[in-house]
C-alpha cells in the first residue's frame, strides 16, 4: 500500500513517521557522550568532505555534519519529514535535502565521501538495492556507516529483543561481514532529563505492551544502550 508523500519502496519507520516531535526528544537523548561519532571519526574523518545521511528524518544529524563537512546531502522518502529537515537547515548554505530512497540515490556515481545511515537499515537482508546503490555513490577513499541496534547485550537491547523476537543481531552482522563491511560493538546512553521525556519515547519505540512493561520495570531516566557500528571503506 502506498502512502501519501512517501517514495515507493520506502520501509516504515513509525516512530518517526507518526510522532516526530517525540522521535526529536529521542534524538536529544541518544549518546550523549558521541560514541558513535567518535567512532566514525576514527575510520574515516569528515572534515571538508562530502557527507551523505540516508534516512535522514527531520534532519537532526546534517547541521552537525555541516560544521566541518564541504558539503551535505540528506536523503529522506518521508515528504513531511523532508520539509522539516529543510527547515532546520534553511541557514545553512552547504546542505542540500532530498526527497528520495536508498534504492535510488539522486546523487551521481563516486561523488560521496561520507555515508551515514542511523536506525534506518538494521533489517539486513532486503537491504542490498540500498548497499548497491552505496557502492556507486561512494568515491575512492570513502567509508560508508551503518548504525544498527544490538539486541544481544544491554537493557535497551533487552527491551528490544522483547519487541521483536525474531530479530538475530548475529545473523545480520553476518550478513555485513559477507560484504566486506566490519562491525565494531559500543555501549552508549539514552539520557533523559525528565522522566515524562523518557516515557513519550518508549511509547513511539515499543508496542503498547512492550512499552507498558518498559515504564513498569525502569526507574529513572538513563539507559545503557549497546549498538553495531558497521563500516566499509572504499580503496
Amino acid at each position: 500500500m502506498s502512502v501519501p508523500g512517501v517514495r515507493e519502496g520506502a520501509i516504515p519507520s513509525p516512530n518517526i513517521w507518526n510522532d516526530p516531535a517525540a522521535y526529536e526528544v529521542e534524538n536529544l537523548a541518544v549518546d550523549p557522550d558521541r560514541v558513535i561519532e567518535a567512532t566514525m571519526q576514527a575510520v574515516r574523518p569528515y572534515a571538508d568532505s562530502v557527507v551523505l545521511d540516508i534516512g535522514c528524518g527531520t534532519g537532526f544529524h546534517l547541521p552537525r555534519f555541516a560544521e566541518t563537512a564541504a558539503s551535505v546531502i540528506g536523503v529522506e522518502p518521508h515528504a513531511a519529514l523532508v520539509l522539516g529537515a529543510r527547515r532546520r537547515t534553511a541557514r545553512l548554505s552547504n546542505v542540500e535535502v532530498l526527497h528520495a530512497t536508498a534504492q535510488a540515490l539522486p546523487v551521481p556515481a563516486a561523488s560521496v565521501d561520507v555515508v551515514h545511515a542511523r536506525w534506518s537499515y538494521f533489517f539486513g537482508p532486503g537491504c542490498e538495492p540500498g548497499l548497491a546503490e552505496i557502492d556507486r555513490v561512494l568515491r575512492r577513499g570513502g567509508a560508508a556507516f551503518v548504525i544498527d541496534n544490538d539486541a544481544r547485550t544491554s537493557t535497551f537491547g533487552r527491551w528490544f529483543g522483547w519487541d521483536h523476537p525474531d530479530y538475530d543481531t548475529d545473523a545480520v552482522d553476518a550478513f555485513f561481514a559477507r560484504r566486506g563491511w566490519t562491525n565494531e560493538r559500543r555501549t552508549i546512553r539514552w539520557s533523559y532529563s525528565a522522566r515524562a521525556d523518557f516515557e513519550t519515547v518508549v511509547r513511539i519505540e515499543f508496542s503498547p505492551e512492550i512499552a507498558a512493561r518498559v515504564i513498569a520495570e525502569h526507574e529513572g531516566t538513563d539507559v545503557d544502550y549497546a549498538v553495531v557500528i558497521r563500516h566499509r571503506e572504499t580503496h
